[in-house]
């Protein structure tokens, strides 16, 4: 993202790589990452330096709390396919679920990306049936597909992998 932008609590930014400690309370966490691929602390460095600080345009941005400089969220915003199609996603720190911080950001996100970016759809997948899908759609996603038993997760099953996504004429209506 090339620029900032500000919601009632947050700021979200480019990363830079001396947000490596905070990325890393969160990508260490393996709660947190449960439906995520894991890292080792080297694996996470190499990510935030490749993917979010030295790719142009970046593929992902930070959700910092105005109030303390926190860093407590990480957001993929990378464009997929099609130039107009973005793919998003957000890891938020275990300690700040169920605070709306992330509908907060994702929303903002989404809202600069269709009225001042005019992409024309964005789109999110997850293996969790339960809170992510839930979350999807109350960002106003629509499910589009199901990729059955796709995942095969740490403790060896097959997980559907489900496929969300947002026209940007839909948003605006």
């Amino acid at each position: 993202m090339e620029s900032y932008l500000e919601t009632p609590r947050l700021v979200i930014r480019p990363f830079t790589m001396e947000d490596f400690d905070a990325l890393w309370e969160i990508f260490g966490d393996p709660e947190t990452m449960e439906h995520v691929a894991p890292y080792t602390e080297e694996e996470a460095r190499e990510f935030l330096r490749t993917f979010c600080v030295e790719r142009d345009p970046p593929g992902a941005c930070a959700a910092v709390r105005k109030e303390d400089g926190r860093l407590i969220g990480y957001l993929l915003c990378k464009q997929i396919d099609e130039p107009g199609i973005y793919e998003l996603g957000w890891i938020f720190h275990r300690s700040f679920w169920r605070r709306g911080y992330a509908y907060e950001a994702v929303s903002a996100l989404m809202d600069h990306l269709f009225r001042v970016r005019g992409v024309h759809k964005v789109m999110a997948e997850t293996e969790d049936a339960v809170r992510s899908l839930g979350f999807m759609k109350k960002l106003g996603l629509r499910q589009e597909g199901v990729f059955r038993k796709h995942c095969l997760v740490r403790d060896g099953r097959w997980l559907d992998l489900y496929w969300c996504g947002l026209l940007r004429e839909d948003y605006l209506n």
